[in-house]
């Protein structure tokens, strides 16, 4: 009896499969190609959105006749978990007017909210004076603690021109506390967190003066 023979694999075959895997390549590398093209082509008008929304929110504090330099580019960066309520970075935006400083914009967060984080903006002058605060976002009750947005009540404003000093500290707090900040009706805890946050800002602003704008 003869021995079996094996057959060799055929040319074709190893051909056939070198090609399907050229274009295998080929598409991936297309594919890859078409996403980083995606990115570039996107990167620039997601950058300048995010920018014009967080102008925007900037002018809510700060009216824009207030100061003249360019605001998204004049900042720093520091970091203080007891004053702003988070572990990363806070940016704090540096107003001018004349090349004099006008005011300090930052976002701060009441980490005490009734569910969870309530992030505010605060704009304040040099002299300490409060330009103005708004509740960028949050998760709070509607109809009871979502009285802290401007777009439902005027509570908000009650910041305005509002000064943090030694001698008026006991005030900082909602009436329910002693202080003369207005609580809801059925919801104390959420601007208690807001007052606090407000608050513990100011005091970091007061303690580090003028070096903010260095």
């Amino acid at each position: 009896m003869s021995e079996a023979k094996i057959p060799n694999n055929p040319p074709n075959l190893i051909k056939q499969m070198s090609k399907s895997a050229i274009m295998m390549s080929l598409f991936v590398t297309i594919g890859i190609g078409i996403l980083l093209l995606a990115k570039l082509l996107t990167q620039e008008p997601i950058r300048k959105a995010e920018s014009a929304k967080v102008q925007e929110a900037i002018n809510e504090v700060l009216p824009q006749e207030m100061y003249d330099n360019n605001l998204l580019k004049d900042t720093i960066n520091v970091h203080d978990r007891i004053h702003f309520g988070t572990d990363n970075p806070v940016t704090i935006y540096r107003a001018r007017k004349n090349g004099q400083p006008a005011a300090l914009v930052l976002t701060t967060i009441a980490p005490d909210g009734y569910n969870g984080n309530i992030y505010i903006m605060i704009a304040v002058f040099p002299d300490g004076r409060i330009s103005g605060v708004r509740v960028l976002s949050h998760k709070e009750t509607p109809g009871l603690g979502d009285k802290i947005d401007v777009r439902k009540s005027n509570w908000v404003l009650s910041f305005n021109g509002m000064k943090l000093r030694d001698d008026n500290t006991p005030i900082w707090r909602v009436k329910k506390d002693g202080g003369q900040f207005d609580q809801f009706t059925g919801a104390t805890i959420t601007p208690r967190a807001v007052v606090n946050a407000v608050r513990r800002a100011l005091e970091y602003i007061n303690k580090q003066g003028n070096k903010l704008y260095d």
